[in-house]
């Protein structure tokens, strides 16, 4: 009797326990489901998300030949360091030439100037000596009068016998000179004045001439500048810190103006797009931070946050954007890209690669 008592109590017992079991795994499933949702409504989370950055493309500006290479590929430079060397004689004489030539041209200017200076020199002796002449006209002007008056007097007294005829004639000869030197005077007023214009006439044609040397000289000086960039653009130097890719060019190589002979990938800009669906947006802003792991790196987390969203999903920019009025129409989740601009210590060592696979965590707060 007591074996069949204890049988249906360890059958209650069991079913009991078992209930509690199911009801602490129910509860902690309940829990975990809610912790779970939490955590997705606070971070918002995408595999399909990687590493990007500036790559400057190198190219040379001149065409040449390699005179030196100064990098290896992969190899780490700074801003300003020189890459590649081209051979600069060709551009050296050209060089030289342009400025033989501005250096003659303005040779010309300063004597143009010079011509100038003694032109208005003798345009100022010659107003001067226009002043001596008017001055020189009066006197004899004053003379002839004197001379006009003595003559008339003369010719009276001779008439009335009063003085002697040598007398006389001496009169009429005072005044016959007074007017000759009257007529001189006049005379030489008209020289100088026309002396006078055509020396005003001269400095006129004069600076017109240096009017038309100073736009030679720009016109010299010009393509002594463009010598000189061209002679300076024989030295190709980084743009940016980073890393040398794409290496193509060896010593004795000729390229050409344009022609890309490597890269240099810039660490200073790198951020991360992701790729997230439409649907996950909503909560998505700018300013936000964001937690980083990257596949090569699982042990490391790097730390950023939410620079823009792109105004358009990647399908929209790709190669052949979809027409969804034409043909069957399939509803698919878009993918909208979000930058995300790392910290600026975050990648202390520079390790991260453009490119590199990452899964970004925006933290919704």
């Amino acid at each position: 009797m007591e074996e069949k008592t204890i049988q249906p109590v360890n059958k209650r017992r069991r079913k009991i326990i078992a209930l509690i079991v199911l009801a602490v795994i129910a509860v902690i499933g309940i829990i975990t489901v809610y912790f779970y949702l939490q955590y997705k409504s606070t971070h918002i989370t995408t595999d399909d998300a990687f590493v990007d950055g500036n790559i400057h493309t190198i190219a040379s500006k001149v065409p040449g030949t390699v005179k030196n290479v100064y990098v290896k590929s992969n190899q780490f430079v700074k801003k300003g360091d020189i890459l590649v060397e081209l051979d600069p004689a060709d551009y050296e004489v050209k060089l030289n030439e342009t400025s033989s030539g501005a250096g003659a041209e303005k040779a010309k200017f300063i004597e143009v100037e010079t011509r100038i200076e003694v032109s208005k020199s003798k345009l100022t002796e010659l107003s001067a000596a226009l002043g001596a002449a008017k001055a020189n006209l009066e006197l004899q002007e004053a003379n002839l009068s004197q001379a006009e008056n003595d003559s008339r007097r003369a010719e009276n007294l001779y008439k009335k016998e009063s003085i002697s005829k040598d007398k006389y004639e001496k009169m009429m000869t005072a005044y016959a000179v007074a007017l000759a030197q009257v007529k001189a005077a006049k005379e030489q007023i008209k020289q100088v004045e026309k002396e006078l214009e055509t020396q005003k006439t001269i400095i006129k044609q004069t600076e017109a001439s240096r009017t038309a040397q100073l736009s030679v000289i720009k016109e010299k000086e010009a393509k002594q500048n463009a010598a000189q960039l061209n002679y300076s653009y024989t030295k190709i130097y980084s743009p940016a810190d980073g890393h040398v890719t794409r290496k193509s060019v060896e010593l004795g190589n000729q390229i050409g103006a344009g022609q890309p002979i490597m890269a240099i990938v810039s660490f200073e800009d790198l951020s991360v797009v992701a790729n997230y669906k439409e649907t996950q947006l909503e909560k998505i802003s700018p300013g936000q931070k964001v937690k980083i792991k990257v596949d090569t790196y699982p042990g490391k987390v790097f730390r950023g946050k939410v620079d823009s969203i792109m105004a358009g999903t990647g399908a929209v920019f790709s190669l052949f954007p979809p027409e969804n009025a034409t043909g069957n129409y399939v509803k698919v989740v878009q993918r909208i890209p979000v930058k995300i601009v790392l910290d600026k210590d975050t990648d202390k060592e520079h390790i991260l690669r453009i490119g590199m696979s990452v899964v970004p965590t925006i933290l919704i707060e």
